[in-house]
């Protein structure tokens, strides 16, 4: 057994324990979360490069950190077309700058039962940024937890899944909670998808439309509408394991999503393409 590999960090994110911890702390500062309750069960957070949805994604496990200590963390993720078999990581856990975080090997092995999964291992797992990109801030947020790490495909099963996570936190008398890491419309040329043109308008549209559309979703615990909106929509890459993570937390009895952050990379670097980032927890 071996921990898994860093394969963005130095690019996507920092690469140093010092470095990571200074973006960290520069996300903190002049932070704002909204009131929410006392009691979170998950939430949904994006995986870009830190210097564009960090903060967001930072500002998602920072509301968690404030209400709730998991001791597992399930977290969904990886850009998997519709026909694709799920994939779960069993191993010992995962590199990060701040230090290893350990895998919920048990936990692991248990979700994938019955399902069409690929069981991934150290010695054989493709990179994947939206997983990784969440490490180390579950390192510095949540240091005692252990992490079950998993790609959701936008299938009839990403729903199932989600109870299925709860199920198994349950089982094994776990305080968990659940999350789906996802980023929102993919807007430009460089994606192949402009129909609202260029420009402000453009960006307008992304927003408060298209985005919106999806958050909505997301606010209102409907886990079974989110893969058909994003494949009709395009605004979501990973609607599979928003979904998953959504059912786990309707399943954990959460009654509505709270929007933390929102942002689009066009706000830190104008660009006829860009991409937009929401953080939700529930």
């Amino acid at each position: 057994m071996a921990h898994r590999e860093m394969h963005f960090a130095g690019t996507w994110y920092p690469r140093s324990a010092e470095e990571c911890a200074r973006m960290m702390e520069q996300f903190r500062e002049g932070l704002q979360l909204p009131e929410v309750p006392d009691r979170l069960h998950g939430g949904i957070l994006p995986h870009a490069g830190w210097q564009f949805s960090g903060k967001t994604a930072f500002s998602v496990l920072l509301a968690l950190q404030r209400a709730v200590r998991p001791r597992l963390l399930f977290l969904f993720g990886m850009h998997l077309p519709a026909r694709s078999p799920n994939y779960v990581f069993i191993d010992e856990g995962f590199r990060t700058p701040l230090g290893p975080v350990e895998a919920h090997r048990e936990a692991a092995r248990r979700l994938a039962e019955g399902f069409d999964f690929v069981v991934e291992h150290t010695s054989s797992c493709r990179p994947d940024n939206t997983i990784e990109l969440q490490l180390p801030f579950i390192k510095a947020l949540f240091p005692e937890a252990r992490v079950v790490a998993a790609g959701i495909a936008p299938g009839d099963a990403a729903v199932a899944l989600g109870e299925r996570a709860v199920q198994v936190a349950g089982e094994l008398g776990e305080p968990a909670c659940f999350l789906g890491s996802t980023d929102l419309t993919h807007y430009g040329p460089g994606y192949g998808f402009t129909p609202r043109g260029t420009g402000p308008a453009a960006v307008g549209w992304v927003r408060g439309e298209n985005d919106r559309r999806i958050i909505d979703r997301f606010l209102s615990l409907r886990p079974e509408e989110v893969v058909p909106e994003a494949l009709h929509h395009r605004n979501a890459c990973c609607p599979g394991a928003a979904a998953a993570a959504l059912a786990a937390g309707r399943r954990a009895k959460a009654d509505r999503g709270h929007l933390v952050h929102y942002c689009t990379s066009y706000d830190l670097a104008p660009d006829s393409s860009f991409v937009g980032y929401a953080g939700v927890v529930f």
